[in-house]
């Protein structure tokens, strides 16, 4: 069995759309939580400048499958003219 995934996502919003992405994370973590094998999904910081999305996966496989399903295609949509720049994906 694989050890659990830690990561860590910045968001960096175009000038005036934080509350747009802001609700968009809301609305996907509200979606993931659900999903097999997350352990956390959470918005740990948010400012005008940057929010970042902690996450916990059980492991490489439920993470894959994670990032291949709705939640994260919807999410990458409806951010997809409101950040300054790619969402920064960190593994902890």
């Amino acid at each position: 069995m694989s050890e659990p995934i830690d990561l860590k996502a910045t968001f960096i919003p175009n000038e005036g759309e934080f509350f747009r992405v802001k609700l968009a994370l809301e609305i996907a973590i509200d979606e993931v939580v659900n999903e097999p094998g997350c352990i956390r999904y959470e918005l740990t910081e948010a400012t005008e400048e940057k929010l970042v999305l902690t996450e916990r996966w059980e492991s490489e496989e439920l993470l894959d499958k994670h990032s291949k399903g709705a939640a994260v295609q919807d999410l990458n949509e409806s951010l997809s003219a409101l950040l300054a720049e790619p969402i920064q994906l960190e593994r902890l």
